[in-house]
């Protein structure tokens, strides 16, 4: 009896091993291994259970819908002020107003990331929400070419960068597992966005005039941002050391794919700005039915944000990713490049939306899967930071190969499609430096 107990007391000892969790130092919540792999197991809960997670994903969701969705029905305004507050100005100055939104929106990301880090969600959205009713309020007034640039292009971009990081790098810290998943709902809310904002936009000039127009659209965003505050919270709470992260740099995947996202964000945002003009300017249809051209790829882009990235939850993020991106500019190249009617450009509005809306979608959980949990929200905002470069530079060179054209798009398409094309090859190496094996769910 006495050996019976023996046997049972040292069959329930386990020394330090890998199954046991030991080595739990070593688990960085990186997936640098497989998502499925269960190499280095903890004992702690799986952070996909709970309430408290949708609920940040739903107000993720709405955050983006108002911020980052109405950032993509610029194509809408800069229609617009070409036939009126601005139609004394060209093409290429009225870009101007779109790109500094993006700059700002993109270049903020280091310093919010690292703000979010530091000190939450919520005190940056608080803040996030003031300044997006501010400057669209302020855009509704403005008639100066100065005044869209200060408002609508600076200050409207730093909003959306105080809702946009917060949201998604609080969601990030819910989730392992389904992590692309919930990252991909969320993302879909700026999709949402940009179906909503360019027709409730283009009716309301009509029917009511740009200023009241420009002020329903603060109001509604107002609605959003406040059930946001409520409900985007962050899960745990670590203060980072300091404001700049060395490591991250000598990081060959994360300088790889942030490489890769520098170029292929030189031209993944020029359709966005141009497809309404294209159509108006071809005559591919009325008025009417070219503004409708921009809700098509927004509405692309809804389902390119939740497919892919529940679909890379299962064969992994970065073997989405870089399909996504090269075939976002060879549709370009291909699609938008002998579109000569109408139909042909809904068509490609339609595929292109849904495929960069994959890449926009998935290249977030990339960052994470190759990060610490502790340093998602400033890896995050450091390669958005890094792609600020391209997204203030991209619309304005589309506009000046236009302008030096004389209104022919070919130039600028084919520039557009080839620097996303380049991009993508670079998010190839990143995926084989972390895994070589081409069958590998990486």
């Amino acid at each position: 009896m006495e050996d019976v107990e023996k046997q049972v007391d040292y069959s329930s000892y386990r020394g330090p091993s890998i199954e046991t969790g030991a080595y739990e130092n070593l688990n960085r919540h990186s997936a640098l291994q497989p998502p499925n792999a269960r190499l280095l197991p903890t004992n702690t809960k799986s952070p996909d259970e709970g309430w408290s997670g949708w609920l940040a994903v739903s107000g993720a969701f709405l955050a983006l819908f108002c911020s980052f969705g109405q950032m993509n029905a610029f194509g809408t305004y800069q229609s617009w002020y070409s036939d009126h507050q601005l139609s004394n100005h060209s093409q290429f100055s009225i870009s101007w107003i779109g790109s500094l939104q993006l700059w700002s929106f993109f270049f903020m990301g280091g310093p919010v990331g690292r703000l979010f880090d530091a000190y939450g969600p919520t005190p940056i959205m608080i803040f996030g929400t003031l300044l997006l009713v501010f400057s669209t309020l302020m855009t509704s007034i403005s008639t100066e070419y100065y005044e869209f640039l200060l408002f609508q292009g600076f200050f409207f971009g730093l909003s959306v960068a105080s809702l946009f990081y917060p949201s998604l790098a609080a969601v990030s810290t819910h989730f392992d597992k389904y992590r692309a998943s919930a990252l991909g709902v969320v993302a879909a809310g700026s999709g949402v966005g940009g179906v909503v904002y360019p027709i409730m936009l283009r009716q309301l000039f009509l029917r009511i005039g740009y200023p009241w127009a420009v002020r329903a659209s603060a109001l509604l965003s107002a609605a959003c941002c406040i059930v946001s505050l409520v409900t985007v919270k962050r899960k745990g709470h670590k203060k980072c050391p300091g404001w700049i992260d060395v490591k991250m740099f000598k990081d060959a995947c994360f300088m790889l794919l942030a490489t890769g996202s520098f170029f292929v964000c030189l031209g993944i945002f020029t359709p966005f700005f141009y497809i309404v003009s294209y159509a108006e300017d071809r005559a591919l249809g009325s008025e009417q039915t070219a503004f409708y051209v921009l809700s098509v790829m927004n509405a692309g882009g809804v389902f390119g944000r939740i497919v892919p990235a529940i679909l890379s939850d299962k064969i992994g993020r970065f073997n989405l990713l870089m399909p996504a991106a090269f075939l976002a500019g060879l549709s370009c190249l291909i699609f938008w490049m002998l579109a000569k009617t109408m139909i042909a450009v809904m068509a490609f509005a339609a595929v292109y939306g849904f495929l960069s809306g994959a890449f926009i979608s998935v290249v977030t959980p990339c960052v994470a899967q190759i990060s610490d949990i502790s340093e998602i929200g400033s890896r995050m905002g450091a390669l958005y930071t890094l792609i600020s470069i391209p997204s203030l530079v991209g619309g304005p060179i589309a506009g000046a190969l236009i302008q030096y054209q004389r209104g022919s798009y070919t130039a600028m398409i084919g520039v557009s499609g080839s620097s996303i094309i380049f991009g993508s090859f670079f998010i190839l190496l990143c995926r084989l430096k972390i895994n070589r094996n081409i069958c590998a769910i990486v």
